[in-house]
């Protein structure tokens, strides 16, 4: 049986239509994915949590990193997280589902503190 639509035609809207596909594979994967490990993301560096207060959406995994050459921990005022104590280039996570303004400290070294302000999702951060 002969295809009604012209090969060039047929060509044509399939180049589209995986051009568009491709081009929302990457908005939707991999930009967000970039833009959000950079923006999740906590250094303790001497003797500082930078950046000292981050705002994040629901959902959002933050990744502190100790870049000190002394061991620090991560600890949440209302013990809602609590890291085991990070060496040098040792990395902690959590997940923050819930939107409100999460106070922490260095368990080791409690004159260091830091803020994690969850906003909530909305729109397409919703769907995530």
């Amino acid at each position: 049986m002969r295809n009604p639509i012209p090969a060039t035609l047929r060509a044509a809207v399939l180049a589209a239509a995986f051009g568009a596909a491709c081009a929302a594979g990457l908005a939707a994967v991999a930009l967000p994915g970039l833009a959000q490990s950079a923006a999740s993301r906590v250094a303790i560096d001497n003797f500082t949590f930078q950046p000292a207060r981050l705002t994040v959406t629901a959902g959002t995994t933050v990744t502190w990193t100790n870049k000190d050459d002394i061991p620090h921990a991560v600890a949440a005022v209302d013990k809602l997280f609590k890291s085991k104590a990070l060496d040098t280039d040792d990395s902690y996570s959590f997940t923050f589902t819930t939107p409100g303004t999460y106070q922490y400290f260095c368990s080791i070294h409690p004159h260091m503190t830091g803020t994690i302000v969850v906003e909530a999702a909305t729109g397409s951060d919703a769907a995530r």
